[in-house]
């Protein structure tokens, strides 16, 4: 059983930040180039992603739900609905174990887990390439771009505040500036449409 950290070559996308964070939601192109929010998995798909992580080390549900929304940079968080039911029916296959620690049930993948994962290797790769892609969709180009300046943008901003303390000079300057970047961003985006495709929808 593995106990180093795999990122499943997402890592390089996000540079370990994501929009999640800031509330966006995920979404995916549909029929027709219309974007819609959707699952990041097919049905069935769960069991693997799950067992997956838990080859790497034990782990408990809430710990498996923030491991994937960080590897998935803040674009996907599965919901308690699917991670536990998902743990108990690799449970009863025999795929996992659950250990009582400090009050929680720690999940560790079993022998029959390990066999089952590398007889699945080909289905598990080609989760990881898919999802892969479809990040890359998201993270790349322009949006590549709009990310890293905003990770910039965040770094700057927060951890020099956090360093400096509530009663810096700067600080209400540099919100000042923060409000007229919003305004000119805002104006930026009223802007008409000169090409690049339609606008995402936000209907579920």
């Amino acid at each position: 059983m593995g106990n180093c950290r795999d990122d499943w070559g997402l890592g390089d996308l996000f540079g370990g930040f994501g929009p999640g964070g800031f509330g966006f939601q995920w979404r995916h192109q549909g029929r027709g180039g219309r974007h819609r929010r959707g699952p990041m998995f097919e049905a069935g798909e769960v069991k693997f992603v799950i067992l997956r992580l838990l080859r790497e080390k034990p782990r408990h549900g809430y710990e498996i739900i923030k491991d994937l929304e960080e590897r998935m940079g803040g674009h996907y968080t599965p919901s308690a609905g699917t991670v536990y039911p998902t743990l108990q029916l690799l449970e009863d296959q025999g795929y996992v174990r659950a250990v009582e620690t400090e009050g929680r049930k720690v999940y560790h993948i079993t022998p029959e887990g390990e066999r089952f994962l590398d007889e699945n290797r080909d289905v598990i790769d080609d989760i990881i390439d898919r999802v892969r892609d479809t990040l890359r969709d998201v993270a790349g180009g322009h949006m590549g771009e709009l990310n890293a300046a905003f990770a910039r943008l965040a770094a700057v901003t927060y951890k020099r505040a956090w360093r400096r303390g509530p009663d810096h000079p700067s600080l209400q300057r540099v919100v000042e500036i923060l409000r007229r970047a919003i305004e000119d961003i805002e104006r930026e985006w009223e802007q008409p449409q000169t090409g690049g495709g339609p606008e995402r929808s936000t209907a579920s």
